[in-house]
């Protein structure tokens, strides 16, 4: 099973967790973790954030990824969304 979790932080609080999970096998990892961001924007009610190279960077070496400000296009509450991938 395949499981992201995701969490907002605001001043160092986190204020809104979740986690997705997909059984799929027929969706490739890069397929499953769009499909996980798709669920996570539609639960904390976020437009999709923008993937940037240090984004993509730091989700290959570290199954993870903060994404600020300067990934939304739509102004946000709180300080960054993170996902980290729990379970391959």
């Amino acid at each position: 099973m395949f499981r992201i979790w995701a969490k907002e932080w605001k001043n160092t609080h986190l204020i809104k967790d979740a986690v997705i999970c997909n059984d799929n096998d027929s969706m490739s990892r890069t397929q499953k973790v769009f499909d996980a961001i798709d669920k996570i924007c539609i639960e904390f009610d976020l437009s999709k954030p923008i993937w940037l190279d240090s984004n993509i960077d730091e989700f290959k070496r570290l199954d993870k990824t903060r994404f600020s400000r300067d990934n939304f296009i739509d102004g946000i509450d709180f300080d960054y969304l993170e996902i980290h991938v729990i379970e391959e």
